[in-house]
């Protein structure tokens, strides 16, 4: 039997969508499964690029369809920009090659500035560049500053007739082999300061757009292009000022989101790879999961997976509930962006110790896996900078709770509307946050639920009576590892949430938080060792270390769920 957690290409039946997304999503593992195992790794290894891919796509109208918001859709019933079936997609691209969810991400990403744009020309234009089954990209990083967009050296000269002539580099940009339209950001030479930011749609067939090199050695087209004397009309113009800023902020709030699903897709075609091969391998007369420490470490990777799951599916909610006067989404965010993704490289790492050199095979799609998990939590922000940003959020999340409505699960065929008009890129420290303690409460007769909440309420108390003063709040090493306890609460949190709206298996959920309440003291022995850190610091931070509850039972009941995925999937040849 199929395990309901995990994804399975011979049993998937996404039947909480309509009727046109689960005939998509269908047509999509039909088309990667039909192409099978083989080609798929042997076009991983040559660096093809994508065309087969985006032609079946195009025909399907599969981008056109999941990226058209309903403001822009012509009446076209289908189309709408709905987070679930985006995180859908995600995880099925993640689950066959980063490659293909790369070009599908920085498309999303090139659309953001558009459908955040009142200029109805380019945003008719993109839509129309969608239905022919074309690709977008996302102009901001440079080679000289990556995404430090104050220092953008994309100069755009006004040409006395509206518009503008633009010269300059971009770096690290997807997509820019091919995009029908890059959103690319500048700022005007006769404009001093953020007044003088802007963001123009251009085309990478246009002459004056010369297409320098692929940066990687990759099927992933990550280009530098250059700009020279490109003309942009005023149709072109997506943002000016301020708001070309707050365009480029609110794009990547949009995008960094499906680094998570894309991760947990990773992840699960390598476990089922991981654990079929461990079962079948014979050592000492025994097969490899036979060995205490192989078990130990496959459960560890199965259970940190399925918070994984459960953390992005609930992060969904919330995405598509915000609202002005909800934002909770924007911790929630940067959480999945850095706290799943970092989770799927413990995932891999730990099935890479139980494999070991059968991870290094060409003919595997665990020896890409093992590559490409680590660039998830590198992109659209490092870890630390997502760790920085979640920071200005703890206070009121520990200690400053406020009421809001329940938040329901949402799958219903509806538009995300707002995430293109998120407004200001600021105020992150005034947002507030429901009661984090109901959800535990709701478990606590799970030991290791009960174990995580008693750390979490010693970080309260660390908050309290020994938070970092004016000069240590300068120490960005330190304040990091306060933050990695911060993002632990959180993430179990939301984790828990999702298991009383599942009915999860209580058996897993403790195992998982088993495994948490070990990261949370390891985090709290870091904290421990920092240079900076006080003699109080270091007194809390000990005090605050704690060991699982352990359960043989339980554990070989959960076990027993992850043998059995020992041949339950293996990719048609």
């Amino acid at each position: 039997m199929a395990d309901q957690l995990l994804f399975n290409p011979r049993t998937y039946d996404p039947a909480h969508f309509d009727p046109e997304t689960r005939r998509l999503l269908r047509a999509t593992v039909d088309w990667f499964e039909d192409r099978g195992k083989r080609r798929l790794i042997e076009d991983y290894r040559s660096r093809a690029w994508l065309a087969d891919f985006l032609a079946f796509a195009a025909k399907e109208g599969l981008f056109a369809t999941f990226l058209t918001p309903a403001s822009a859709a012509d009446g076209h019933q289908d189309k709408r920009w709905d987070t679930a079936r985006i995180a859908a997609l995600n995880e099925i691209f993640g689950f066959y090659g980063l490659d293909y969810w790369y070009a599908w991400q920085v498309t999303i990403l090139g659309l953001g500035p558009v459908w955040q744009s009142d200029n109805e020309t380019a945003r008719a234009r993109a839509a129309e560049l969608l239905s022919q089954g074309e690709v977008f990209a996302f102009g901001l990083s440079e080679k000289a500053h990556g995404a430090d967009i104050y220092s953008t050296d994309m100069l755009l000269e006004p040409d006395g007739d509206g518009g503008f002539r633009a010269t300059g580099s971009k770096y690290y940009i997807g997509n820019g082999n091919a995009a029908g339209l890059v959103s690319v950001f500048g700022r005007r030479t006769d404009v001093e300061g953020p007044d003088g930011y802007v963001f123009f749609a251009a085309d990478s067939r246009h002459p004056a757009y010369h297409l320098v090199k692929n940066v990687v050695d990759s099927s992933k087209y990550v280009s530098e292009f250059r700009l020279e004397d490109y003309p942009v009309a005023a149709e072109d113009v997506l943002h000016t000022g301020r708001a070309a800023f707050d365009a480029a902020l609110n794009t990547v709030n949009v995008g960094k989101f499906n680094l998570c699903t894309a991760s947990i897709g990773i992840c699960e075609h390598a476990m089922y790879e991981a654990v079929t091969h461990a079962q079948n391998r014979i050592l000492y007369g025994r097969p490899v999961t036979a060995f205490p420490h192989v078990r130990r470490e496959l459960t560890d990777a199965y259970v940190r997976l399925v918070g994984m799951k459960l953390f992005s599916d609930r992060a969904v909610d919330y995405f598509r509930s915000a609202g002005p006067d909800d934002r909770r989404y924007l911790l929630f965010n940067p959480m999945t962006k850095m706290k799943v993704t970092t989770e799927g490289e413990k995932v891999i790492d730990l099935m890479w110790d139980v494999i070991a050199a059968k991870g290094f095979e060409k003919d595997t799609y665990f020896a890409q896996a093992a590559t490409e998990i680590r660039g998830l939590p590198k992109l659209e922000g490092t870890v630390h900078v997502n760790l920085a940003l979640i920071l200005k959020f703890m206070g009121n999340h520990l200690l400053n709770p406020a009421e809001y409505a329940p938040v329901p699960t949402r799958r219903d065929a509806a538009d995300d509307a707002f995430l293109f008009r998120q407004g200001p890129a600021r105020g992150l420290g005034a947002i507030r946050f429901h009661d984090w303690r109901a959800a535990y409460d709701a478990f606590a007769h799970l030991p290791n639920v009960a174990r995580l909440r008693e750390q979490a309420d010693a970080l309260c108390e660390f908050i309290t009576t020994a938070a970092p003063d004016e000069e240590q709040s300068r120490d960005l090493d330190l304040l990091l590892a306060v933050g990695q306890l911060f993002a632990l609460v959180v993430h179990g949190q939301l984790i828990l949430e999702q298991a009383g709206l599942t009915s999860l298996d209580e058996d897993v959920l403790d195992e998982l938080f088993a495994v948490l309440v070990r990261d949370y003291s390891a985090h709290a022995v870091e904290l421990h060792g920092k240079d900076s850190a006080t003699a109080d610091q270091q007194r809390w931070a000990l005090s605050a270390v704690r060991r699982p509850v352990i359960d043989t039972d339980r554990s070989a009941r959960v076990w027993q769920r992850v043998e059995a995925l020992a041949g339950a999937y293996e990719m048609a040849p």
